[in-house]
């Protein structure tokens, strides 16, 4: 288990500590945000090669189940009422919550990563639209459930918002 943590874990908490870190600084919105807009990307991916790679019921198929999938995150980008507020007041909510699920959902963040390691072995099948709905599937999962589960457990990047605290804290961290 301390191998898995260490070499798996961590690094991997570490890159989307840094992937939210990049996010903020470029776009200057909240770390929020990140997730489902990810999740919209990538069912956009796989809405635009559904209708390259199939056709006919097949395609319509896929297109209604990826129109489902995209309605989740779509909500929670246009249901925000403080649309890019980040202070550091929901950096310390966030920070706090990303704490929890370091330390409580450290298990099932490893097993989403096994399944996304696996999932993909399972697409083949003998009949065509299974076997690319399935694919369709597991490509879905593969790049979005575990990058969610690190995103949310990941330590937010800190606001620039002029919080004394905060900027006492890089007052004594550049000394």
């Amino acid at each position: 288990m301390e191998f898995i943590n260490r070499f798996v874990d961590q690094p991997m908490l570490e890159g989307a500590s840094r992937v939210l870190h990049i996010w903020h600084e470029r776009t200057r919105r909240s770390p929020d945000e990140l997730g489902p807009l990810w999740s919209l990307v990538v069912i956009s991916c796989l809405f635009a090669s559904s209708w390259w790679f199939l056709s006919g019921f097949t395609s319509l198929l896929a297109a209604g189940t990826l129109l489902m999938l995209s309605l989740p995150p779509a909500w929670k980008l246009l249901a925000r009422t403080q649309r890019g507020d980040y202070d550091a007041r929901a950096y310390r909510a966030m920070a706090a919550l990303a704490i929890r699920r370091r330390e409580t959902e450290w298990a099932v963040r490893v097993l989403m990563l096994l399944i996304s390691a696996c999932l993909p072995i399972l697409a083949r099948g003998g009949d065509h639209a299974g076997e690319s709905f399935v694919l369709g599937a597991a490509v879905w999962f593969v790049l979005t459930i575990p990058a969610n589960a690190y995103l949310a457990a990941a330590e937010p990047p800190k606001p620039e918002d002029g919080d004394r605290v905060l900027m006492r804290r890089r007052v004594v961290a550049a000394a």
